[in-house]
């Protein structure tokens, strides 16, 4: 918001109540000399952005009133509420690392042959990441290959990183 309003650009948002439900927020950026277009709705003027604030204030307010209703009830029947509770017991990270890294290999055992190949082809670790990005293929993590990433697949030491 500092950047649209340093330089004069529009703010563009996908849906209006996605922004913020406090209608105090979204009349101040109005006030603060932020203009933005909501996808949902945009052919909205200053009038119906108002209304669409106040409406999403509404909603907000009445979804904290059901869940706060919904977890007493939930409390009422003597559920346990929350999540870690201290004196629980304690946390064992190393079944996170190796979950992580058991999906990693995975992941290296289905991906593997097929950039393995394009080595044998001659292709650099650049260009395979190239191909791999123009054929839309992502990485474990969604993410964009790299020659970095071609490398730790075709060594095995893929582990979280990709």
């Amino acid at each position: 918001m500092t950047r649209c309003r340093l330089t004069g650009a529009v703010l563009l948002i996908a849906k209006l109540d996605r922004l913020s439900r406090d209608a105090h927020f979204l009349l101040g950026l109005e006030k603060a000399g932020i203009d933005f277009i909501a996808a949902d709705m945009p052919n909205a003027n200053r009038l119906t952005v108002g209304i669409m604030a106040l409406v999403a204030q509404q909603e907000r307010e009445a979804i904290s009133a059901r869940t706060k209703a919904a977890l007493a009830e939930a409390k009422a029947r003597g559920q346990k509420l929350g999540g870690y509770r201290p004196g629980a017991g304690k946390v064992d990270y190393r079944l996170s690392i190796e979950a992580r890294q058991k999906a990693a290999e995975a992941f290296r055992a289905s991906i593997g042959p097929m950039v393995a190949g394009l080595r044998e082809e001659g292709m650099s670790l650049r260009q395979i990441a190239e191909r791999m990005t123009e054929q839309g293929i992502k990485t474990s993590k969604g993410g964009t290959w790299t020659a970095a990433t071609v490398s730790r697949i075709l060594d095995g030491s893929i582990y979280s990183r990709i």
